[in-house]
């Protein structure tokens, strides 16, 4: 059950409302890098934790609803440069050549289909894909994805902020990429907390695996190349369950013989 609060997490102030820059915003709420993928991922994610883990599934519910209120900041972040708009800051933004064809070609919907205001979509107008949500029910490879989604998310915040000379536009974003860096660190925490869970999932038996291949590095390159002795090639691997090594050749499985198959399918279809 959520419990919505009239006030926003985090004042949002526009001082010159910018078309533009409402459309750049779009990305942080409905693109693959935004809000609605993160808040949706930790929900997700915490849907699937058993009963015995009840902390963890309040860390990632909390999280969830953080980002839930972030959603409703970048929205109405997006109004208030789409509403409050002059004229001329909306022939200001078309000096540019590129970004003049982005607006013409970009999103007459947000006129039409939302009066101005914040819809689910990136800032190509592309609606919000549940596609981009990671909840594969393992604790360590939803660490890992949430730690990615983090990363990229505060990637883009930090474009955003270059994009923008508006001071609460500013205000509003080292706030949202003060918090990508603490989400960072906190799924790194769990993930260290949660101990041993190296390859993931760990649960599989490494005997089964076949081991001629599972710490080797297999180059792909058409001419045969040396060992360039990085990491990846030698030494331990991270998982303290193995050593890399390096070949320049591939198992090599000969060609697919499917004749006899694609003709059987294509009689029956006949």
């Amino acid at each position: 059950m959520f419990y919505h609060d009239d006030e926003l997490q985090f004042e949002v102030e526009v001082e010159e409302p910018n078309p533009q820059f409402a459309k750049m915003l779009q990305q942080a709420i409905g693109g693959v890098e935004g809000e609605m993928r993160v808040a949706l991922q930790y929900m997700f994610q915490a849907f699937a934790i058993p009963a015995e883990k009840a902390e963890m599934r309040q860390f990632l519910m909390e999280t969830a609803t953080e980002e839930l209120g972030h959603i409703e900041m970048l929205a109405t972040a997006v109004s208030k440069n789409l509403e409050g708009a002059s004229d001329e800051a909306r022939e200001a933004a078309r000096e540019d050549a590129v970004i003049d064809e982005m607006l013409r070609s970009g999103q007459p919907r947000q006129a039409l289909s939302s009066g101005l205001h914040a819809m689910p979509v990136d800032s190509n107008g592309v609606p919000f894909s549940g596609n981009y949500v990671v909840a594969s029910g393992n604790l360590a490879a939803d660490m890992y994805a949430n730690i990615m989604a983090e990363s990229t998310g505060r990637l883009l915040a930090t474009r955003l902020y270059e994009f923008t000379d508006d001071p609460g536009m500013k205000d509003m974003l080292e706030y949202l990429i003060a918090r990508d860096t603490m989400h960072q660190n906190q799924w790194h925490a769990a993930l260290e907390a949660l101990g041993e869970h190296r390859p993931v999932p760990n649960s599989f038996d490494q005997e089964k695996e076949n081991q001629e291949y599972n710490y080797t590095f297999m180059s792909t390159a058409r001419e045969e190349r040396e060992d360039p002795d990085q990491p990846w090639t030698q030494g331990d691997a991270p998982d303290g369950k193995g050593e890399f090594s390096y070949t320049p050749q591939q198992p090599g499985g000969g060609s697919p013989d499917l004749d006899e198959m694609i003709d059987e399918m294509y009689n029956e279809v006949n």
